[in-house]
């Protein structure tokens, strides 16, 4: 599995690595940092690199901590990994940008005027959220063109 150059997460340090930096081998159950230190993945999906850390000479780089760089590990961290790879492709950033401000605008149309519940219980406001959103997606789908043809509804 090659590094990849990806900055779009958040790093402790200026121009540090990020998790993507570091090679996770599931089949070996071990994590590689960027220097080729090698340590196993713990039971709890940890990976500590401690005094592995100490005369690095990428440290500077990679973490700020007295004790070594620390990963967690989520238990599908290669189908996020696989995820963050296909969104810097230039087609899914694409379909991206031409979906993502009517995603944005609808939330905000459900959230407007709403930031507190109205009802008390989980009933009463899943209820209430259901309508809402409800009423939000006709609104979209009528100004889309939604219309009765006497039989069924179509979109011009």
């Amino acid at each position: 599995m090659a590094r990849s150059s990806n900055r779009s997460q958040r790093t402790v340090i200026e121009g540090g690595f990020t998790r993507d930096d570091f090679l996770v081998d599931e089949a070996a159950g071990t994590v590689a940092c960027p220097a080729g230190h090698t340590v196993a993945i713990t039971r709890s999906r940890g990976a500590e690199f401690g005094i592995r850390c100490r005369d690095c000479p990428l440290r500077a780089r990679c973490t700020t901590s007295k004790r070594g760089r620390k990963l967690t590990l989520h238990e599908h961290d290669s189908v996020l990994f696989a995820a963050r790879r296909q969104a810097e492709t230039p087609e899914f950033q694409t379909v991206y940008r031409q979906h993502r401000p009517m995603v944005e605008r609808s939330i905000a149309w459900i959230v407007r005027g709403n930031r507190k519940l109205r009802y008390r219980g989980t009933t009463k406001n899943d209820w209430w959220l259901h309508h809402r959103v409800a009423a939000v997606n006709l609104r979209r789908l009528i100004t889309l063109g939604l219309h009765h043809t006497g039989t069924n509804w179509a979109i011009a």
